[in-house]
């Protein structure tokens, strides 16, 4: 499916996202382990958080979706699969629910889409191997992955490269291991899987950048609320920023620190956004952004900020070229290996519109005061990238045309519905 965006005078309106992708799959996978009815308020409707819900139906565990919008998830002892696992185009279900599927009694198989199949999984599967389990893989690297369970035992990790999916896949196995299972980060990421596994009732302790976790604790079902996701409002607060005119709030928006990064970062920039209504839920922090048009000066993202913005560097990069002093981006290697390389589309995507970039093996730069010209751009399939020059277009000369827009549904069903809504003309 393609789309054609039009370009927009104005950004206006009130927008409620849907619920965050990567609580989502954390709450679906942990409910499914744990013991009783969990009722999971807002998850998220995009296709890789269904997949999640799929995965974890065929291992034994019940999911009612409910017509007001609850998903009940009824958990306990997982069985063994009558068949494949299907991850479809989700990197983060090969990496974390393996995890889980280490410390079982069956041996189960997780395949996933062309795009899933490409991408390196190695960094969880070694961890795993200290811990006791027999993973195999295509070519030692790749999906499809054969997981024997088998008795696991804890370890203390640091992972080499700053990964919140393999710190909660190193834990998730934690659950079902001998002992205690210790993870040092040498950069914080994400924490949504320790505020989940507390939430829960694991055992488990938090001291900075050090997470430790007892084994064979008893997880019970709980009522949670999945709040808005922030890597999809993203879009939205680029796209009020791109515009002389704009007035946009965002409603029920997670704040998790480890995730702020993003409002950090545009604040730095210039931008003119206000958190209000803030309130803890779960665990997880939740509120209403509102965003006017502002001018931007641009900046750098490197280190542990590349690591904090990693999925939101695609939006970034469109802000970049047409803030004051542009955009430059480092240790970002880990954009070659998402759902395409993002690195490569957004340097091809660009340029169609007539926007300068300079790209590195781990990053680029993209000069400011850039305009965007109309043109055909190519989605590759990646949602993200979609999304992102949909924003773009908004601030084109003409009309622009998505190929395989209807990528965006991986993770936000609705997003063109809404854009439409918010977007004058």
């Amino acid at each position: 499916m393609d789309q054609i965006i039009s370009p927009a005078r104005a950004i206006d309106g009130i927008v409620t996202l849907p619920g965050d992708k990567s609580i989502s799959h954390r709450y679906g996978m942990i409910a499914a382990i744990a013991e009783g009815e969990s009722k999971i308020s807002n998850y998220a409707t995009g296709a890789d958080c269904q997949s999640t819900l799929g995965c974890m139906q065929a291992l034994g565990a019940k999911v009612e979706r409910r017509e007001d919008g609850m998903t009940a998830i009824t958990g306990g002892e997982l069985q063994e699969p009558k068949g494949d696992l299907d991850a479809g185009n989700s990197g983060t279900i090969t990496r974390m629910l393996t995890g889980i599927l280490a410390g079982q009694k069956f041996t189960s198989r997780i395949i996933g889409d062309e795009s899933v199949s490409g991408r390196p999984v190695d960094r969880v599967t070694k961890p795993l191997t200290e811990m006791g389990a027999f993973i195999e893989l295509r070519d030692g690297r790749y999906p499809p992955l054969v997981i024997h369970g088998r008795p696991l035992h804890g370890i203390e990790y640091t992972p080499p490269v700053a990964s919140a999916q393999v710190k909660s896949c190193v834990l998730l196995a934690g659950l079902f291991a001998s002992g205690e299972t210790i993870v040092h980060e040498k950069v914080r990421t994400r924490d949504h899987t320790e505020i989940a596994l507390q939430e829960f009732g694991a055992d488990i302790e938090v001291v900075g950048k050090t997470v430790r976790l007892k084994g064979g604790a008893k997880l019970t079902g709980r009522e949670l609320v999945v709040p808005g996701d922030l890597s999809s409002a993203c879009f939205f607060l680029v796209a009020a920023l791109l515009m002389k005119e704009a007035d946009l709030v965002i409603h029920g928006v997670g704040l998790n620190p480890t995730r702020s990064s993003l409002l950090d970062f545009l604040v730095g920039m210039g931008a003119q956004i206000r958190v209000v209504n803030v309130q803890q839920i779960g665990g997880e922090l939740i509120g209403d952004l509102r965003v006017k048009s502002s001018k931007v000066q641009g900046g750098v993202i490197e280190g542990a900020l590349t690591a904090a913005l990693i999925d939101e560097l695609p939006a970034l990069a469109v802000l970049g070229a047409s803030s004051e002093n542009g955009l430059v981006v480092r240790d970002a290697a880990e954009l070659r290996v998402k759902e395409t390389d993002r690195i490569a589309t957004v340097e091809a995507g660009l340029k169609r519109m007539g926007v300068k970039i300079e790209t590195a093996p781990d990053g680029f730069t993209i000069p400011g005061k850039q305009s965007f010209h109309a043109a055909e751009i190519e989605s590759s399939g990646d949602h993200r990238i979609a999304m992102a020059f949909s924003i773009a277009a908004l601030a084109a000369d003409g009309p622009c045309t998505i190929k395989d827009a209807g990528a965006a549904s991986v993770s936000y069903p609705a997003f063109f519905h809404t854009l439409r809504q918010i977007a004058k003309n």
